[in-house]
């Protein structure tokens, strides 16, 4: 039986080394030694003799005094050709919850692998952890990934995903100003526009209805934009238009017997498709007519929505556009480029019959 051999702190940094050069993580040339030694948690003197030892390998060559290594070309063609390992965190595993990106999910699945990587979904969404970050980060770091494509992430949880070596593309969620790839439908545009046409039509009791992550620890962008058109026109704003709420469907029915209680609402806009049958369902359980009673618009986008007489108000895009874009990400990650780039897709508002003049009030 052979002896069991323990590696030194410079072959240990070598391997890690060694490791991301296969993955494709660099590109060109390596960081410097600093900045490297920083990374792996050692002196410089040993990231120094780990690479000289992947330089004698021929991984790596001398671009002199004071400069990075150079990645030798057939190392890095390599990397660029063996598939990239891409999880999908989604925010809950619930089909049913979102059905539009439910769809959109399995869009990008599928194209990334056609474009030759490997997908997978994160064993556990971010909803079935709690939104407890430390919990997701947990499963994010020990999930054996070249890469990260985070569904409608909270802020705090995507700001870690920025401080991480690893690359990630935040789809939808909060990733404002963040160092992060992010794309999606630029829905505030749409809301904007559904905004001003609901107060055109003389509404001001007009209430938002969105998730924890979209609220905390502030608002978002969209949810900025519609508190920013209220007060535009003059109307007060504060809790009453961005109500808090558990994220149960008991939560939410406690939201609605509440808000409908004293000082009911003219417009309620809801978020996700699945919150919108929950609304109906309950206006029709109080006999409350729409769009006499309240008008009501989803910022959702789902092919149901047309089976709907009269049509209710939602916002719509092209989702076509989106997974293109993850592919390129994925595509641009291969090849060892650290992309970043934002681009949101245009998003309209589409008007329908839920919506109308305010007519009469329940109180």
């Amino acid at each position: 039986m052979n002896p069991i051999r323990l590696l030194s702190v410079t072959e240990q940094t070598a391997a890690h080394l060694r490791q991301g050069l296969d993955e494709g993580r660099w590109s060109g040339r390596l960081p410097g030694v600093v900045r490297l030694a920083t990374t792996c948690d050692v002196s410089t003197g040993v990231v120094r003799a780990a690479l000289r030892q992947l330089e004698a390998e021929g991984l790596l060559s001398s671009r002199g005094l004071g400069r990075s290594r150079g990645i030798n070309a057939a190392c890095e063609s390599g990397a660029q050709r063996r598939p990239l390992r891409v999880a999908i965190l989604r925010y809950d595993v619930r089909l049913a919850d979102n059905p539009q990106t439910s769809l959109i999910l399995t869009e990008i699945m599928q194209s990334l692998e056609s474009a030759g990587h490997h997908v997978f979904f994160c064993k556990r969404s971010q909803l079935g952890l709690k939104h407890d970050v430390r919990r997701i980060t947990h499963q994010l770091a020990t999930t054996p990934a070249d890469a990260w494509v985070i569904e409608a992430g909270s802020r705090e949880l995507l700001e870690w995903c920025a401080t991480q070596n690893r690359p990630c593309l935040a789809l939808y969620g909060r990733p404002d100003g963040l160092p992060l790839a992010n794309t999606g439908p630029d829905l505030a545009m749409a809301c904007r526009v559904a905004t001003r046409h609901l107060i055109a039509l003389g509404h001001r009791r007009i209430i938002l209805i969105v998730r924890a992550a979209r609220r905390k620890p502030s608002p978002g962008i969209l949810e900025r934009t519609f508190l920013d058109e209220l007060a535009a026109a003059d109307v007060p704003t504060g809790d009453y238009n961005l109500p808090d709420w558990e994220e149960t469907p008991k939560g939410f029915n406690r939201l609605l017997e509440t808000l409908f209680q004293h000082t009911p609402p003219t417009v309620l806009i809801i978020d996700e498709i699945p919150r919108l049958l929950a609304v109906v369902a309950f206006l029709a359980r109080h006999r409350i007519q729409v769009p006499d009673h309240v008008s009501l618009v989803t910022t959702g986008c789902d092919a149901s929505l047309d089976w709907c007489h009269p049509l209710i108000a939602h916002m719509r895009w092209n989702s076509a556009p989106i997974v293109r874009h993850v592919v390129r990400w994925a595509d641009s990650v291969r090849k060892g480029q650290h992309e970043r780039s934002v681009i949101h897709f245009p998003a309209e508002f589409v008007p329908g019959g839920s919506i109308g003049p305010v007519r009469k009030s329940l109180h």
